[in-house]
């Protein structure tokens, strides 16, 4: 596990906050892959879904489902990506546990079918 004093989640500025509990916080992505994208991140420095309380886990996803509300206000999104990288071999570069809800306009891909199944592209057209 990172050092905390090196997690740039367990860095956040205050002024990045845009909604928040005792035990985790919403903020926009630093590098979103559409309008909106926000991540949900617990307070405590843990890299697993696996690994968190449930106090922590009802807090991620009450969150959640706020974070959809005011986005679904402020950009309204045709659909929603919801998806954790946990691990390495999934993908995790930050190795803290967060949430991504990736907002999804109608035409912003030309076929979503498939959704997250596309992380493993020969794995995605299972339709096919």
């Amino acid at each position: 596990m990172t050092a905390v004093n090196a997690c740039p989640f367990c860095n956040i500025s205050a002024s990045r906050i845009i909604d928040a509990d005792d035990f985790a916080l919403v903020i926009r992505d630093n590098f979103p892959v559409s309008p909106g994208h926000t991540l949900i991140i617990p307070r405590r420095h843990v890299d697993s879904f696996f690994s968190i309380t449930d106090q922590e886990r009802g807090s991620l996803m009450r969150l959640l489902c706020k974070a959809q509300t005011a986005l679904q206000r402020e950009c309204s999104p045709a659909a929603y990506n919801v998806g954790i990288n946990d691990g390495p071999a999934a993908g995790q570069t930050v190795p803290h546990l967060h949430i991504h809800l990736i907002p999804r306009y109608a035409g912003d891909s030309e076929d979503p079918r498939g959704g997250v199944r596309w992380v493993l592209p020969d794995q995605a057209r299972y339709w096919s």
